[in-house]
């Protein structure tokens, strides 16, 4: 039987020092470049100095799996584990409520969002009224939505739930009056004949946006990192390479993130 292996997710010091190593990295490519004659072939060009960065496989298999739970899909994380080989992971019940709670907004059941997010923790919208508006108001406009689906729909729900939940609250900040006002004039104009502003309001995005921001509330509460670190390290990639090229270093024209792998340079399965 094999014997599980400990999760290593990278050293906080590796993340600290990224910004400092990658810029580093790409000017040191320039100062060898230039260093040899022009008639001699470059002994390491910056390719094959990319090629010679081993990443442990430990490594990327936390990355991938730190995105997974921070993201909150649970299923995928305990899938990617086993296949892994690695430990499970402490917080499994908390990523599964989050993932919970974020399927009820993406599927606009946002009344079982509300109340899974305060059994999980009330403090999480008491103490933030921008979230708290923001997903009130989301509740609003599902609420026109299934009022407005038929003709001659009762829209007395969407109003009653609009003067009792968000009419106290818009007063407090100018940008939850002029949202409220926004939403309540899908009461009134046709849905298939609106402005981009007032359409972009009924769009799937705003669902997802909300998810997002309530994840990131939650996780920020529980005093977790707000975001995977892989996203980290590619706003790190691009600040890098952005400021070797504004610095005139010697690079290619055009880098590759090969996300998809190559066979014939680098193994493609991440996990052993």
């Amino acid at each position: 039987m094999s014997r599980t292996r400990p999760l290593r997710f990278p050293n906080p010091d590796w993340f600290a020092r990224g910004h400092r190593d990658i810029a580093s990295y790409m000017m040191a490519s320039h100062h060898q470049a230039s260093s040899v004659s022009t008639t001699t072939p470059m002994k390491y060009s910056f390719e094959e100095r990319v090629d010679d960065v081993k990443s442990p496989k430990s490594d990327i298999n936390a990355l991938i799996l730190d995105y997974l739970v921070m993201e909150g899909y649970p299923n995928a994380a305990a899938k990617f584990k086993k296949e892994a080989n690695l430990q499970p992971h402490p917080a499994d019940d908390s990523i599964r409520r989050r993932q919970q709670i974020q399927h009820s907004i993406h599927t606009g059941s946002i009344q079982s969002a509300i109340e899974m997010l305060n059994d999980l923790d009330p403090e999480v919208l008491d103490n933030d009224p921008t979230l708290h508006f923001a997903i009130l108001r989301l509740q609003l406009v599902e609420l026109i939505r299934s009022c407005t689906s038929a003709p001659g729909g009762d829209i007395t729900p969407a109003l009653e739930f609009a003067t009792t939940h968000l009419g106290p609250r818009a007063p407090t900040d100018p940008r939850f009056l002029k949202d409220l006002e926004e939403t309540m004039a899908l009461l009134i104009l046709p849905h298939n004949d609106l402005d981009p502003a007032l359409a972009a309001i009924l769009h799937p995005d705003l669902r997802r946006e909300v998810a997002d921001n309530v994840n990131k509330a939650i996780l920020d509460h529980q005093a977790h990192r707000r975001e995977a670190a892989i996203r980290q390290l590619v706003r790190m990639r691009a600040w890098a390479e952005n400021t070797a090229r504004a610095e005139k270093k010697s690079l290619p024209e055009k880098i590759e993130i090969p996300l998809n792998g190559s066979e014939d340079r680098h193994d493609p399965m991440l996990i052993t």
